[in-house]
């Protein structure tokens, strides 16, 4: 498995060319990330090759594809946490 590769398997949310973006599949044939840019669906497919030579500088990532040079970074996302105590979990029976 490549740098870039490992780190997209431990990371779910990225920064491509300055955008925020939830929704990547990262896999043996390659990484493919979709994100809206106000109302137009952008769309980045690179080869497990051009992952594989991916540079790394820092914490960003520098891949090539027939589109030219992308920026990537690989991020974790915040999640809030669960605030709600007082109501019954799943697990736990609730008081009658």
């Amino acid at each position: 498995m490549s740098p870039l590769a490992t780190a997209l398997a431990s990371c779910d949310m990225l920064l491509i060319d300055g955008l925020h973006a939830f929704d990547f599949t990262s896999d043996e044939t390659g990484l493919t990330v979709e994100c809206m840019d106000g109302r137009q669906l952008r769309r980045w497919t690179f080869t497990a090759e051009q992952v594989a030579a991916a540079i790394v500088a820092g914490d960003e990532w520098q891949l090539n594809d027939a589109n030219g040079e992308h920026r990537l970074v690989c991020m974790s996302a915040f999640r809030a946490p669960d605030e709600d105590d007082d109501e019954p979990q799943l697990d736990e029976p609730a008081d009658r």
